[in-house]
């Protein structure tokens, strides 16, 4: 009898344990306390290799060759947004650990190398979120080291260009991976026609229409209360050399939007008295904090 009723409390123990929250590896927005005020975190993406040569510029006139890779996780009071979604999918990475290089296969068959950092939704798990609590996602474009985890978070509500999902899905370009977002399709959508859409009513997170590297290319205004006002560059640039040298890639859908859009922004940031993030930007995107921190 002593043996049995000894067996009958591990059970139970084993039971609460299974049942406790402490044991939830993964915890889902329910238990993560909603923000008063908007909060923006850097998801790592790991490096791109690149030729500053495709962007007009000589190697000795970049302070470094290599590209950051980046994500961003937007939380506001009303809504959880995922900017951008990675250059290597979690279901496709050949490594669960950073910092192994992989190589991706784009549609036109040219070869792209990714040093990786770390998965995206376990980043995502780090900080609460699982991809079902996302609310929101939007893209700055649909080239491959944009989208690759986009097919994660279907679920949300999709905020895009009418221009940019035709050409997503009619006849993309082969630096696009139709596979990484072929699930959007179905998505709830919200096609944004306004020059800057404010995306939770309140000004503090706009998409800005700013074509020419694709044809519904857009960037990001986060007007964060203790940082300052920030807009995230998508592919507005990639080097920072770009900007101060006036460089334009070689392979813009159309270059003299991309330079319209370009004076746009400019102006933009200096009327909203905001600081530009170049994205691809490695010693810039170095020097931010990385979630589970995060920029307030």
């Amino acid at each position: 009898m002593k043996s049995v009723s000894i067996f009958r409390l591990i059970a139970a123990v084993v039971v609460w344990l299974a049942l406790s929250p402490a044991s939830n590896a993964q915890p889902n927005a329910s238990q993560v306390e909603t923000p008063p005020s908007l909060r923006l975190y850097v998801l790592e993406g790991g490096t791109l290799a690149s030729d500053p040569g495709r962007y007009n510029l000589a190697a000795d006139e970049v302070a470094s060759p290599t590209l950051a890779v980046a994500a961003y996780l937007i939380v506001h009071p009303s809504g959880i947004m995922i900017w951008d979604t990675g250059a290597i999918a979690d279901d496709e990475r050949i490594a669960a650990g950073t910092g192994e290089l992989q190589t991706i296969i784009r549609s036109d068959l040219q070869e792209r190398h990714v040093t990786l950092g770390s998965p995206l939704l376990a980043q995502l798990a780090q900080i609460g979120y699982a991809p079902t609590d996302i609310t929101h996602l939007s893209l700055s474009h649909f080239h491959w080291d944009h989208t690759a985890n986009s097919n994660a978070f279907a679920q949300a509500e999709w905020l895009v260009r009418p221009v940019e999902r035709s050409a997503m899905f009619s006849d993309p370009p082969g630096s696009a991976r139709t596979l990484t977002y072929d699930a959007l399709r179905n998505s709830r959508t919200t096609l944004v026609t306004a020059d800057e859409h404010d995306v939770f009513g309140d000004g503090a997170v706009i998409l800005k229409a700013a074509p020419g590297h694709t044809p519904g290319h857009q960037v990001l205004y986060v007007n964060l209360p203790q940082t300052g006002a920030i807009v995230l560059s998508g592919d507005l640039y990639h080097y920072p050399e770009e900007r101060t040298l006036d460089r334009l890639p070689d392979f813009e859908a159309d270059a003299g939007q991309t330079r319209a859009s370009r004076q746009e922004v400019e102006a933009f940031l200096s009327r909203m008295d905001a600081e530009l993030w170049i994205q691809h930007d490695l010693t810039a995107h170095a020097a931010l904090k990385k979630a589970p921190e995060y920029h307030d």
